[in-house]
């Protein structure tokens, strides 16, 4: 099993011009991605919510959550981002991954488009409505 690590742009969703650069491993087990907070505090992301996370070793923790824009390339999509602390390891989680339209081969550990599924109602299907 290897690692990869790649470089993506963040861009503040709601002042555009503010961007900066991070390198972040990609990570498939985490759902969140964790960016240094002195990364977001530079493109002035603002703390949107506080949350609780659990560590592997059972600890719980509490970090600030927002919003940013990812790009990678010719791709871009909005996720989540943990505000990461000294101690934490910045990393691209899955959501930032479906969010942008890619997927990690588990071979090469290249980035590659995702297959993006959708579902559909034929003519004859309903959907039941529950209140």
């Amino acid at each position: 099993m290897g690692f990869t690590t790649i470089g993506v742009k963040l861009i503040n969703p709601e002042s555009p011009r503010l961007t900066c650069d991070a390198r972040l491993l990609i990570d498939t087990g985490a759902l969140y991605s964790i960016v240094p907070a002195h990364l977001l505090e530079a493109i002035k992301l603002k703390r949107k919510r506080s949350q609780r996370f659990t560590l592997a070793d059972g600890k719980s923790i509490t970090r600030w959550v927002s919003d940013v824009l990812f790009t990678y390339g010719d791709y871009e999509g909005a996720a989540p981002v943990i505000f990461g602390e000294q101690t934490d390891k910045p990393l691209l989680g899955v959501v930032t991954l479906e969010a942008l339209g890619l997927e990690i081969d588990p071979i090469s550990h290249e980035l590659r488009p995702a297959p993006l599924l959708l579902l559909s109602l034929g003519k004859n299907e309903i959907i039941l409505r529950y209140c």
